[in-house]
């Protein structure tokens, strides 16, 4: 079975509990050899008392224990070998951290003080230790959401293009900080306007007939309904030059179509 093994201590815990490095590692050499393990490397982290978290990206923030995640993704490893489970956490959500990345790659935790112990045996604490996963998880894709929102919301602000489907008449092209008139259908926005103005008195589908009758079709290539029609009259503001998103009105960054 190839494993990895993690080693480490601060200065406060080296001179309790007498856990120096050399000594965690000598003890993890010794035992992979007695179980007949084939020991591929080992990982430290020295001077570090308990584990801080990366609350933006909420991971353990230690750069051994970030080294070995690599090099776990990167080779076929079955288990981290530990002195004991301390060594890897001490608190609960450093915890939940390391058993969620350990479970991404199916590797287990195999402690020589603690030699019953794995994170996929089933005991109580399991439903805290999931329960606890499946929030950070939810956390971790709202913060996401959030963090998107803003910056997108702040695009919107300053009348640039803050994403989702360009307007019928509108293109989006990557990498443009306001979106681009569409020549393809920006003759039909005009007409739609064109039509209302002639003939305010008309329905939508009278709009939606006429359009027909003189060959737009949409962008699907397909003929004019009335919801479509209303959808372009809907967003007159829109084509006149001022930007719209959600609650969010600034003058635009785009070229006015009307």
């Amino acid at each position: 079975m190839k494993v990895i093994g993690y080693v480490r201590v601060s200065t406060s815990g080296q001179a309790k509990d007498g856990y120096s490095l050399s000594y965690q590692q000598d003890e993890i050499r010794s035992y992979c050899e007695q179980q007949g393990w084939d020991l591929q490397d080992i990982f430290t982290d020295e001077g570090i008392s308990g584990a801080k978290v990366d609350e933006d990206a909420l991971e353990v923030d230690r750069m051994g224990f970030q080294t070995m995640l690599t090099a776990i993704a990167a080779q076929d490893v079955e288990a981290v070998v530990v002195l004991n489970t301390s060594r890897l956490w001490r608190s609960d959500i450093v915890k939940v951290l390391v058993h969620r990345e350990f479970k991404k790659y199916g590797v287990d935790v195999k402690s020589i003080e603690q030699p019953t112990y794995s994170i996929y045996k089933k005991d109580p604490s399991d439903f805290l230790i999931n329960g606890l996963m499946e929030l950070l998880d939810a956390y971790q894709r709202l913060e996401i959401s959030m963090k998107l929102s803003r910056g997108r919301n702040k695009k919107a602000q300053q009348g640039g293009y803050a994403g989702g489907r360009a307007a019928f008449g509108y293109k989006a092209s990557k990498g443009h900080k306001a979106i681009e008139i569409n020549l393809d259908e920006v003759l039909a926005v005009q007409r739609v306007f064109e039509l209302k103005e002639l003939f305010p008195d008309w329905s939508l589908s009278q709009l939606a007939y006429q359009m027909n009758y003189d060959r737009f079709t949409t962008a699907q290539g397909k003929k004019f309904t009335k919801v479509q029609i209303k959808r372009i009259l809907f967003r007159k503001a829109f084509y006149q030059g001022l930007y719209l998103y959600g609650d969010i009105q600034a003058d635009g960054l785009h070229q006015a179509i009307i």
